[in-house]
């Protein structure tokens, strides 16, 4: 088998009927996913991914597709498209935000769906007393889980930017740390295990973030920034996604090319740094 060289890792939030700022619509969602699918892609679990940066082959045409946060139209819309093609992702939840109760329908039931609003109108919602109509419920996670269409990893317990919000050092450090912890109790206790994947919010992280989530198991760092490509031998605490848009299949195709081109690549990430700062 000739493995691949460089994997793309997507970035998705959310898969919804019209799309938008962080949201995917189901049309273009299902034709990228179909593009995949018939294009001969592997999505690689986040186990095998992990191999392949140990050294491991995984098939030359493999990707990473991964969502943040744990929406509701996740199982909605995407769950039963990525069912279809027979394609799997995974997904950082932020656990404290999960909710409990019975499964809601999801798309291709013929049942009534529940309404799934864009980015900004769910981000109000999840954090208020009405998270429930906007975020996975466990029952539903158990489903996709079974369904072997999503994989559940940890994207912190509240989705908090500690840097930002404390007082000191100390009270920083404190406060991801118990973050962290409370994180993978909750999925120690509904899914059984919690694993070494752990996901930034807002992609963002310092040494101190790093120090503590090794401190609690946690060796495989997700982020958005943009500094590098994820080869065999690369640091797993640095693993770099980009963010898929609304667009069509031949953007995507488009923008793997330039994730994981050896000159093209590096070039692009170096454009997008000089642009943050």
């Amino acid at each position: 088998m000739q493995s691949a060289h460089n994997i793309p890792v997507l970035m998705y939030h959310h898969v919804t009927e019209r799309g938008g700022f962080l949201d995917v619509s189901a049309r273009q969602f299902e034709r990228q996913v179909k593009w995949l699918a018939e294009s001969g892609y592997t999505t690689l679990s986040a186990e095998r991914f992990a191999a392949f940066l140990k050294g491991e082959a995984v098939p030359k045409k493999s990707v990473v597709l991964t969502f943040d946060d744990g929406y509701l139209d996740n199982w909605v819309h995407a769950h039963p498209i990525l069912k279809r093609y027979g394609m799997r992702a995974i997904l950082f939840v932020v656990t404290g935000l999960i909710g409990t109760g019975a499964p809601r329908p999801y798309a291709g039931q013929g049942r009534d769906l529940p309404l799934c609003p864009p980015h900004q109108q769910a981000k109000d919602k999840m954090f208020g007393n009405h998270r429930d109509e906007v975020m996975l419920r466990w029952s539903e996670i158990h489903a996709m889980v079974q369904a072997g269409t999503f994989e559940i990893h940890s994207h912190t317990h509240t989705h908090t930017r500690w840097d930002l919000t404390c007082a000191s050092r100390d009270e920083k450090i404190e406060r991801i740390s118990s973050d962290l912890d409370a994180s993978r109790k909750s999925l120690q206790e509904n899914l059984g295990h919690a694993s070494d994947h752990l996901c930034w919010p807002q992609g963002y992280f310092d040494d101190d973030y790093k120090r503590v989530a090794a401190e609690h198991g946690f060796r495989h760092l997700y982020t958005t920034d943009a500094r590098g490509q994820n080869m065999p031998g690369t640091d797993p605490s640095h693993i770099y996604r980009f963010v898929v848009r609304d667009r069509s299949a031949f953007w995507l195709r488009r923008r793997m090319w330039v994730a994981t081109h050896p000159v093209w690549g590096p070039a692009y990430n170096n454009w997008k740094k000089s642009r943050r700062k």
